[in-house]
C-alpha cells in the first residue's frame, strides 16, 4: 500500500467552507478512483491559517496515476482551489 500525503493552507474564516469544497470535489474524486482504499482529511487551526493535510491510501502507483495523471509525484488542484488555497504545494509526498 502506498500513502500519498497533501498539504494546503486557507484562511482559518474558510476552514468550515473549504472543508466542503473538499467533500465535494477532491475527496469524492479519491473515493471514485479504483484503487483508493482510503482518504482522511486532517486540519489545524494556526491563528488566521487553517492546515490541511490528506492523506490517501492506494493498492498501487498505477492506481495513484488514475487520479493524479502520469506525473503521481504533481498535485492535482482543481479550478476553485485558487479561491480558497493561501498555497499550492506543486508535489506531494508518497510513503
Amino acid at each position: 500500500m502506498i500513502a500519498r500525503i497533501w498539504h494546503g493552507v486557507t484562511r482559518a474564516a474558510q476552514a468550515d467552507e473549504y472543508l466542503d469544497y473538499l467533500r465535494a470535489t477532491g475527496l469524492a474524486d479519491y473515493r471514485a478512483t479504483p484503487g483508493n482504499r482510503d482518504v482522511r482529511v486532517l486540519r489545524r487551526i494556526e491563528g488566521e491559517r487553517a492546515h490541511f493535510v490528506l492523506l490517501t491510501l492506494w493498492d498501487s502507483v498505477e492506481a495513484i496515476a488514475r487520479f493524479a495523471g502520469p506525473d503521481i509525484e504533481v498535485a492535482r488542484y482543481y479550478p476553485e482551489d485558487e479561491r480558497f488555497l493561501l498555497e499550492r504545494e506543486p508535489r506531494v509526498d508518497h510513503l
